[in-house]
């Protein structure tokens, strides 16, 4: 079962279960590969080490789930 788009989801799970993830936040600038191995920590964490703030990040999630609706994940 593929985990839930939300802020607390682990950048290891979005990356493996929504592999389209990696070119979306490539382009918003939030490093989600490094090495060819996921960042730790959440999406939340790795937005607001960007400086990207809680109303962006939720933009984000929403966003995130649009492309899973699209890709049919």
């Amino acid at each position: 079962m593929k985990s839930k788009i939300e802020k607390t989801i682990l950048i290891e799970d979005l990356v493996e279960d929504h592999p389209f993830a990696i070119k979306y936040l490539s382009e918003k600038g939030i490093r989600c590969i490094r090495c060819g191995e996921p960042t730790w920590g959440t999406l939340e964490e790795a937005a607001k080490e960007k400086n990207f703030n809680n109303e962006q990040i939720e933009r984000f999630v929403e966003e995130l789930r649009e492309l899973s609706v699209e890709f049919k994940v």
